[in-house]
């Protein structure tokens, strides 16, 4: 009979009775609990070293295990997660190798198995998605050619307000350029968070962000005031498809941790809860690695834009072959003696016609293209085929 789990030390005792019976030999024993001979003789062996108790279960675990991580450490990696409780392996790893340079730390998996112990590792139910074939956009190819710029939602704060963060952030770099706790998504609020940005760290050459307000109308262009304003410091914005939140992923994956390690629980107050923000974006940009980064961080990969902001808005300048246009503040423009709608939203500036085939016209704000003017229908048809015309 083999060993059985349930019964190991009975049978140990049976087996030990039996070879001191005399009645059988030993190897025709250890075939009938079927063992080998070698552990049929360990065992006489450990018994007539130390009688019955010798027959339990040993500890496996080496008496002396000179590659094992030293105590000290162990503590010094636990109080590191203690203080970083959303961080991996490779970011603590990294964070205590600068604190403590001369110290023997483990590999990465060695770090991830102690933690581990600890049950402070939650492992994440795998979701299953499928792939997004995603559209051409401009590259991130250096810091400053795309700045990425989104709303996190809104949370309840402990005083009953509701609190609209704000972020900015360099799209090559990851450099979070500021995350500001406001009262509403609208202009008069955003506007001078981007001037401050842009005072510190210059002009991006675009602006990527979602459809959302104060980025995005239902306008001509689907400008905004926000967005007029960008174009005239030379700034493209740079819209994502309609609910396509992957086109700005590594903002919306910023946003995540964001959310996960800064609005629970939420402060009292929305001064609390900025005085938390300016805290988590130091730490986001000064001192966590990040492994897109191979593990620098976005300050060391950050440089400020070599383009000032203005202090006066410079003009819209068009090519000589260019028909240029003031818009009224009703929204439109006179092309010989008719009215043609425009855009509210572009009220007091100047747009350039250019003509492409007889009657019909490209119309443009800067560099953005509008649309299309007919000057049949007198009317501006956009990119989606919407045509634009005063409104009665």
């Amino acid at each position: 009979m083999p060993w059985q789990e349930e019964s190991t030390m009975q049978l140990r005792r049976q087996f030990i009775q039996d070879v001191q019976s005399g009645a059988t030999p030993i190897t025709e024993l250890c075939r009938a609990y079927g063992i080998s001979r070698k552990t049929g003789y360990k065992c006489l062996a450990r018994y007539e070293a130390g009688g019955l108790p010798a027959l339990s279960d040993r500890s496996r675990r080496p008496q002396h295990s000179p590659t094992a991580t030293p105590s000290e450490l162990v503590r010094a990696l636990l109080a590191a997660r203690h203080h970083h409780p959303t961080w991996g392996p490779r970011k603590l790893l990294r964070l205590l190798r600068q604190e403590l340079p001369d110290a023997p730390w483990p590999a990465r998996s060695t770090i991830a198995l102690h933690l581990h112990r600890a049950g402070l590792v939650v492992t994440p139910r795998r979701v299953r998605r499928p792939g997004h074939p995603g559209r051409p956009q401009a590259p991130m190819d250096a810091p400053n050619a795309i700045w990425t710029a989104d709303f996190k939602g809104q949370f309840k704060l402990g005083d009953g307000q509701y609190c609209y963060p704000l972020t900015v952030a360099d799209g090559y770099s990851r450099m979070l350029l500021c995350c500001q706790a406001l009262t509403s998504t609208q202009v008069v609020e955003s506007r001078p968070v981007f001037q401050r940005a842009f005072e510190e760290y210059g002009l991006p050459a675009r602006i990527r962000s979602d459809n959302g307000v104060p980025f995005a109308t239902q306008a001509l262009g689907r400008l905004s005031p926000l967005s007029v304003w960008w174009l005239r410091l030379g700034i493209l914005p740079d819209l994502t498809e309609p609910a396509s939140p992957q086109q700005n992923g590594r903002h919306e994956r910023m946003h995540r941790t964001l959310k996960a390690e800064c609005t629970r629980p939420p402060k009292a107050s929305r001064r609390g809860q900025q005085r938390r923000f300016d805290a988590w974006r130091t730490e986001f940009t000064e001192l966590r690695p990040h492994e897109a980064l191979h593990d620098a961080t976005p300050a060391s990969r950050y440089t400020p834009s070599p383009r000032p902001y203005p202090r006066r808005l410079p003009p819209l300048e068009y090519p000589q072959h260019y028909e240029v246009r003031r818009v009224s503040h009703n929204g439109g423009i006179r092309w010989y003696c008719e009215w043609v709608n425009v855009s509210q939203t572009l009220g007091g500036e100047y747009i350039g016609l250019v003509e492409i085939d007889h009657h019909e016209w490209d119309v443009y704000f800067g560099p953005l293209r509008l649309g299309r003017f007919h000057e049949d229908t007198l009317r501006i048809e956009d990119a989606l085929g919407r045509q634009h015309r005063r409104p009665y």
